[in-house]
């Protein structure tokens, strides 16, 4: 099968280690089948996460993703990497679209991952990031009591809250998820 010349990176969260069952594996292995370029790095210490380290490692993939339509999805605390790494990646980051899923709120910052807090983001260079932003999140996330709606409003993302939908893993039910499938197919009011 032919791909589109689209190429899709999806960045997984804290303590991930790419599960099967997660919505992540259940859509890379649907955009692979039919044609697409995905990239789905293996973020290193996903225990013990060091933000210049994934940091490195985002600019390493966004690399590959060259020209053509470039789209990233972002879960859990790999929404916090892209706020932190915007800045320093300059138009390596510029993508089409981005999509946050279930970013963590303040108060989910334990001493493990106290360097992406989302403190100090740069607003406008997380808003030169891409063309289309979208967040995505539960309207009962345990780790994001505060509301990521409300948390990260000043970002000026499109936001949709999905009711129950918690951390929008594989405990709240998140394994196949079409519309994630859609929307990264082009499919931009699929949360709405």
């Amino acid at each position: 099968m032919i791909g589109s010349g689209r190429r899709v990176l999806v960045l997984h969260g804290w303590q991930n280690r790419r599960p099967e069952g997660h919505w992540q594996s259940w859509l890379i292995e649907r955009l692979r089948s039919r044609g697409e370029q995905v990239l789905y790095p293996q973020l290193p210490r996903p225990d013990e996460p060091q933000l210049d380290e994934w940091r490195e490692l985002l600019a390493a993939e966004l690399a590959q993703l060259g020209h053509g339509e470039r789209v990233v999805i972002c879960h859990s605390l790999s929404c916090l990497l892209w706020a932190h790494a915007a800045p320093h990646l300059g138009r390596l980051a510029r993508v089409d679209r981005l999509l946050w899923v279930a970013p963590p709120g303040p108060s989910a910052f334990v001493e493990a991952v106290a360097t992406f807090a989302p403190r100090d983001l740069d607003v406008e260079a997380i808003a030169a990031t891409a063309s289309t932003r979208r967040l995505v999140c539960g309207d009962d996330d345990p780790y994001c009591p505060e509301g990521a709606e409300r948390v990260y409003r000043p970002l000026g993302f499109s936001v949709t809250v999905l009711a129950g939908a918690g951390h929008l893993d594989p405990d709240a039910g998140f394994g196949p998820w079409p519309a994630v499938e859609r929307w990264a197919l082009g499919s931009l009011d699929v949360f709405a």
